[in-house]
């Protein structure tokens, strides 16, 4: 007697079990991580010593120009002010930067063999992450140097504001990196926008001009501080900047909209999640 078998479930290749399926394969991950930070510091001298060294030097930079030549005093302990928004920006601005470059800058992997596609964009989340620790350290050593004392408060909300900035990433390049395979402008419209970034979140100044500016109340200005990397570096702030003379200068409400921020942050996720998932099957033919 002849024992027929089940046929087994057919498997869509290109198709896998998403972020989740990212988790299961933590080797592939650490394996593209270490390749991308190798091909940046190819024949350096310091390789991620850089890390330390640019981080380092832009705030002395800040220090002597903002705070000794142009002698910003509108807001106290200006230079640690500004770092700590500029810690934010561009973690952010290289994270989706990167991940939205990242399945065609992985193109000969994509066609050859299969492996979860979403292990691209989290690599790259993970290499700003490897850049942003050093950032955190001159940050927090700049901090106490201009007097700074640590909070549990403040540490509560320099943590969220950095995991916040990062899931934002996430989504972002999941989706943007999808889309980036159909339509190559994608990259070139996210470039424009990384430009800007600096002047639509509080990182050249305080969140009372834009206040001043749309009026108490405002929609706009509601917009303005519901923005999730709004929302991140008021946290930063709240965490290395606002405490002593500075205490109480975080804009009022910042536990809810954080709530807020996390909220449309996850639902981001899970849109960029579906529509990388979707499109996924075709970047092999589009690539």
């Amino acid at each position: 007697m002849t024992v027929v078998q089940p046929e087994a479930a057919l498997t869509v290749q290109g198709w896998g079990g998403g972020l989740l399926e990212v988790v299961r394969r933590r080797f592939l991950l650490s394996l593209l991580v270490r390749k991308e930070l190798r091909v940046r510091y190819r024949a350096s001298v310091l390789g991620l010593g850089w890390s330390y060294v640019k981080p380092a030097v832009q705030f002395l930079v800040y220090l002597v120009g903002m705070g000794l030549i142009l002698q910003q005093r509108a807001i106290g302990n200006y230079p640690v002010y500004l770092f700590g928004g500029l810690v934010v920006v561009t973690t952010f601005s290289e994270a989706v930067g990167n991940a939205s470059r990242s399945v065609v800058a992985n193109a000969d992997l994509v066609k050859k063999i299969y492996l979860p596609r979403e292990l691209f964009p989290v690599a790259s989340i993970c290499v700003a992450v490897v850049h942003l620790a050093p950032q955190v350290v001159v940050l927090l050593a700049g901090s106490l140097l201009s007097g700074w004392r640590p909070d549990p408060v403040g540490m509560a909300a320099l943590v969220a504001g950095l995991a916040l900035v990062l899931l934002l990433a996430l989504g972002l390049g999941l989706l943007l990196g999808a889309v980036n395979v159909l339509f190559r402008d994608v990259e070139n419209v996210v470039d424009l926008v990384l430009m800007v970034l600096i002047w639509v979140s509080p990182v050249l100044y305080p969140w009372q001009r834009v206040a001043a500016v749309f009026g108490e109340g405002s929609i706009w200005l509601t917009l303005y501080q519901l923005n999730p990397l709004t929302v991140a570096v008021e946290l930063v702030h709240r965490g290395t900047w606002a405490s002593g003379t500075n205490a109480g200068a975080t804009p009022p409400g910042l536990a809810g909209q954080t709530v807020a921020a996390f909220g449309m942050t996850v639902v981001l996720i899970v849109v960029g999640q579906l529509v990388f998932r979707r499109l996924s099957g075709r970047f092999a033919q589009e690539l």
